[in-house]
């Protein structure tokens, strides 16, 4: 309906974009938080800090949990990080390092657990871990957890960290093998919170064998056919085993493909996208309100990108079909 001034519609809001305040007050109150050292919820974890080399320097109850946390210098010597962490970037360390001393302050704590053979773990500090050994500084700050499951969920935490797909997709992995070796009875479905989405499994595995692979082209894919399993970890990996090495011979033949399209003449960064979306049988799919299950089994889903790959026309392919898959490609 237009207005009377302009005579143009009114403009709407979205909604969905909004920041609406929650009406209920969640959390302790300032006078719950502070704990002292010898309180019996910390007094243990403090003596390690001390046993390490470091020094508590106080502590206090995470405002919405309630659960305890100490405040402690460590010397990095005595953390780890996590076996299923993301990969150390050399480049990312230097450029820490660089920050850190042009700075003159490392404020960003680490946060630490206790390790599964003793010592320390930090499942998020990786990196400024690094920077601390290049700087050659004596100790670091850390906020030290009882909590040694804080380990697994902390991706979750990562929103605003620079994961990119395979980083996500190796750390996922990395975490589900650790799990399915301590708790080989748990079901994949009881960590759906701490693999964040369940195309992140099979992709791990395909980056383990494969560091190079292309994983931003077949995620759409993935995400309508792959779902958690409600079998038990060590199971429900040996199944994404499966599925994963079924991708890298479809990849294979992407490749190929790609290679007869640069052939004819076409140079375009999309040809694998253009050609993997071609051959993804669930690429029209359109999920109903409320929908939650797979597109199709990913089995079959599977089984009928390979037969669409093997039967590619190559003489089929426009350049004006280049061009539309290079205006909604979207990057890894």
């Amino acid at each position: 309906m237009a207005t009377r001034k302009t005579g143009r519609a009114p403009r709407r809001t979205n909604a969905r974009k909004r920041l609406v305040p929650s009406r209920e007050r969640r959390g302790l109150d300032s006078a719950e938080i502070a704990l002292p050292l010898d309180a019996p919820d910390v007094a243990p974890l403090a003596d390690e800090v001390v046993k390490a080399g470091g020094a508590a320097i106080g502590a206090y109850r995470e405002p919405l949990s309630g659960r305890p946390i100490v405040v402690a210098v460590l010397p990095w010597e005595a953390v780890e990080p996590t076996p299923f962490q993301r990969d150390l970037s050399p480049t990312h360390v230097k450029r820490l390092a660089q920050k850190i001393e042009e700075s003159a302050s490392f404020l960003d704590p680490i946060i630490v657990v206790r390790g599964a053979g003793g010592g320390f773990w930090t499942p998020n500090g990786r990196h400024r871990l690094a920077a601390c050994k290049v700087l050659g500084l004596r100790q670091l700050t850390a906020l030290v957890s009882p909590d040694e499951s804080l380990a697994f969920r902390i991706l979750a935490l990562n929103t605003e960290k620079a994961h990119n797909l395979k980083d996500r997709s190796l750390e996922v992995i990395r975490m589900a093998r650790e799990l399915a070796r301590r708790h080989p009875a748990a079901r994949e479905t009881e960590y759906a919170a701490e693999f964040e989405a369940p195309e992140l499994l099979t992709l791990g595995i395909v980056y383990e064998r494969q560091p190079r692979f292309a994983g931003g082209a077949y995620s759409a894919f993935l995400k309508k056919v792959d779902r958690f399993a409600p079998q038990a970890l060590p199971a429900s990996l040996r199944a994404r085993e499966g599925w994963a090495s079924r991708l890298l011979e479809i990849d294979t033949q992407v490749k190929a493909i790609v290679k007869q399209l640069e052939a004819r003449g076409f140079k375009s960064p999309y040809l694998r996208s253009y050609v993997v979306a071609r051959v993804n049988p669930v690429r029209f799919h359109r999920p109903k309100k409320g929908e939650t299950g797979p597109a199709m089994p990913i089995g079959a889903a599977l089984t009928r990108m390979a037969a669409a790959a093997r039967s590619f026309n190559v003489g089929s392919v426009r350049e004006r079909d280049l061009a539309l898959v290079a205006a909604v490609a979207p990057a890894e």
